[in-house]
């Protein structure tokens, strides 16, 4: 039986735990995303681009972390509701952009990236993904 949890732990290590990989990896994470479309472009023009690699690397562990415990931290609570359509109005159909745009990273970044590789960064991140984008409009 396969444990996606520890693939995707060991794969997450590869693309960033050695020092200075992180911010490499995020900042190729973010070249690719924002040139999927203009709008996303858009939403990250006047970004402190330093701030937000920051952000995201926290948000990916409280995504993680709902995805282990299904508890939603009062940080994800305030990420999903600046991101709801009350505040940021970030549409949930950019949430696919967003993750195929790591994964496209995480193939680029992890030496020993495989099918199984990619399915556990879906697996891991999808009930994550799937509360920040319910969370859109019920708030």
């Amino acid at each position: 039986m396969k444990n996606y949890l520890e693939f995707f732990m060991n794969s997450l290590y590869r693309v960033w735990g050695e020092p200075g990989r992180q911010d490499d990896f995020l900042s190729h994470f973010y070249q690719v995303f924002t040139s999927k479309t203009p709008l996303i472009a858009d939403y990250f023009s006047d970004t402190d681009m330093s701030r937000q690699k920051d952000m995201l690397a926290q948000s990916l562990h409280e995504i993680v972390e709902f995805s282990t415990t299904r508890v939603a931290s009062e940080r994800l609570q305030h990420v999903a509701i600046r991101h709801s359509r009350k505040e940021r109005g970030i549409a949930p159909e950019l949430y696919e952009e967003w993750l195929e745009s790591l994964i496209q990273t995480v193939r680029e970044f992890d030496l020993e990236f495989t099918d199984e590789v990619e399915l556990s960064w879906r697996v891991v991140l999808s009930p994550g993904i799937t509360y920040m984008k319910f969370r859109y409009d019920h708030f």
